[in-house]
Protein backbone atom coordinates (compact mmCIF):
# COMPACT_ATOMS: atom_id res chain seq x y z
CA UNK A 1 0.00 0.00 0.00
CA UNK A 2 2.85 2.34 0.69
CA UNK A 3 4.47 1.77 -2.69
CA UNK A 4 1.29 2.46 -4.54
CA UNK A 5 0.86 5.76 -2.73
CA UNK A 6 4.41 6.79 -3.62
CA UNK A 7 3.87 6.05 -7.24
CA UNK A 8 0.70 8.08 -7.28
CA UNK A 9 2.52 11.00 -5.67
CA UNK A 10 5.34 10.74 -8.21
CA UNK A 11 2.85 10.74 -11.08
CA UNK A 12 1.13 13.83 -9.70
CA UNK A 13 4.48 15.62 -9.37
CA UNK A 14 5.40 14.76 -12.94
CA UNK A 15 2.06 16.00 -14.22
CA UNK A 16 2.37 19.27 -12.27
CA UNK A 17 5.86 19.80 -13.71
CA UNK A 18 4.63 19.30 -17.22
CA UNK A 19 1.89 21.90 -16.83
CA UNK A 20 4.37 24.75 -16.26
CA UNK A 21 4.15 27.29 -19.04
CA UNK A 22 7.12 29.28 -20.22
CA UNK A 23 6.74 32.98 -20.70
CA UNK A 24 8.40 34.52 -23.70
CA UNK A 25 11.61 36.38 -22.87
CA UNK A 26 11.44 40.06 -23.66
CA UNK A 27 14.18 41.31 -25.87
CA UNK A 28 16.28 44.06 -24.31
CA UNK A 29 16.82 47.05 -26.60
CA UNK A 30 20.43 47.79 -27.36
CA UNK A 31 21.49 51.21 -26.14
CA UNK A 32 24.59 52.53 -24.40
CA UNK A 33 23.48 51.61 -20.89
CA UNK A 34 22.48 48.04 -21.69
CA UNK A 35 25.66 47.46 -23.67
CA UNK A 36 27.69 48.84 -20.77
CA UNK A 37 25.94 46.66 -18.18
CA UNK A 38 25.67 43.41 -20.14
CA UNK A 39 28.64 43.26 -22.48
CA UNK A 40 30.81 45.50 -20.32
CA UNK A 41 33.45 47.92 -21.42
CA UNK A 42 35.43 47.31 -18.26
CA UNK A 43 36.95 43.87 -17.91
CA UNK A 44 37.62 42.15 -14.62
CA UNK A 45 41.34 42.83 -14.93
CA UNK A 46 40.77 46.54 -15.49
CA UNK A 47 38.38 46.69 -12.52
CA UNK A 48 40.94 44.94 -10.32
CA UNK A 49 43.64 47.39 -11.37
CA UNK A 50 41.35 50.36 -10.68
CA UNK A 51 40.31 49.09 -7.23
CA UNK A 52 43.10 50.89 -5.26
CA UNK A 53 42.18 54.18 -6.93
CA UNK A 54 38.49 53.66 -6.15
CA UNK A 55 39.36 52.89 -2.52
CA UNK A 56 41.53 56.04 -2.41
CA UNK A 57 38.63 58.13 -3.74
CA UNK A 58 36.35 56.55 -1.14
CA UNK A 59 38.82 57.43 1.62
CA UNK A 60 39.03 61.02 0.35
CA UNK A 61 35.23 61.23 0.34
CA UNK A 62 35.04 59.99 3.92
CA UNK A 63 37.72 62.49 5.02
CA UNK A 64 35.80 65.27 3.25
CA UNK A 65 32.56 64.33 5.01
CA UNK A 66 34.29 64.09 8.41
CA UNK A 67 35.92 67.48 7.85
CA UNK A 68 32.55 69.00 6.99
CA UNK A 69 30.96 67.61 10.17
CA UNK A 70 33.86 68.90 12.27
CA UNK A 71 33.62 72.36 10.72
CA UNK A 72 29.87 72.55 11.35
CA UNK A 73 30.39 71.45 14.96
CA UNK A 74 33.01 74.17 15.43
CA UNK A 75 30.64 76.77 13.97
CA UNK A 76 27.89 75.68 16.37
CA UNK A 77 30.33 75.90 19.31
CA UNK A 78 31.47 79.38 18.22
CA UNK A 79 27.85 80.56 17.97
CA UNK A 80 27.09 79.17 21.43
CA UNK A 81 30.15 80.86 22.94
CA UNK A 82 29.30 84.15 21.19
CA UNK A 83 25.82 84.09 22.73
CA UNK A 84 27.32 83.32 26.13
CA UNK A 85 29.79 86.23 25.79
CA UNK A 86 26.92 88.60 24.93
CA UNK A 87 24.93 87.41 27.94
CA UNK A 88 27.92 87.82 30.26
CA UNK A 89 28.61 91.27 28.80
CA UNK A 90 25.05 92.35 29.60
CA UNK A 91 25.34 90.85 33.07
CA UNK A 92 28.57 92.80 33.62
CA UNK A 93 26.93 96.05 32.51
CA UNK A 94 23.91 95.47 34.77
CA UNK A 95 26.13 94.65 37.75
CA UNK A 96 28.32 97.70 37.10
CA UNK A 97 25.26 99.98 36.90
CA UNK A 98 23.86 98.43 40.09
CA UNK A 99 27.16 98.98 41.90
CA UNK A 100 27.31 102.59 40.70
CA UNK A 101 23.76 103.16 42.00
CA UNK A 102 24.43 101.51 45.36
CA UNK A 103 27.65 103.47 45.92
CA UNK A 104 25.93 106.85 45.67
CA UNK A 105 25.94 108.93 48.86
CA UNK A 106 22.20 108.68 49.47
CA UNK A 107 22.09 104.86 49.02
CA UNK A 108 25.10 104.36 51.30
CA UNK A 109 23.42 106.58 53.92
CA UNK A 110 20.22 104.49 53.74
CA UNK A 111 22.14 101.23 54.18
CA UNK A 112 24.35 102.46 57.02
CA UNK A 113 21.40 103.97 58.91
CA UNK A 114 20.38 100.49 60.06
CA UNK A 115 23.76 100.14 61.80
CA UNK A 116 23.23 103.37 63.72
CA UNK A 117 25.78 105.37 61.76
CA UNK A 118 24.49 108.72 60.59
CA UNK A 119 25.65 111.08 57.92
CA UNK A 120 27.70 114.00 59.14
CA UNK A 121 25.92 117.34 58.86
CA UNK A 122 29.05 119.45 59.36
CA UNK A 123 31.22 120.00 56.34
CA UNK A 124 34.62 118.38 56.27
CA UNK A 125 37.45 120.37 57.82
CA UNK A 126 40.99 120.52 56.61
CA UNK A 127 43.63 120.01 59.28
CA UNK A 128 46.86 121.85 58.69
CA UNK A 129 50.01 121.50 60.75
CA UNK A 130 52.65 124.15 61.04
CA UNK A 131 56.21 122.97 61.18
CA UNK A 132 57.14 124.68 64.43
CA UNK A 133 54.05 123.61 66.39
CA UNK A 134 55.51 120.35 67.70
Amino acid sequence: MTNRLRTEIEKEELESELIVEEKPVKEIPENFLTKFLTKGFITTDEATRALPFVLFLTLLGMVYIANRHLAEKNIRDIDKLTKEVHELNWEYKVTQADLAYKSTLSEVAKRVDTLGIKESIQPAQKITLTEGAN
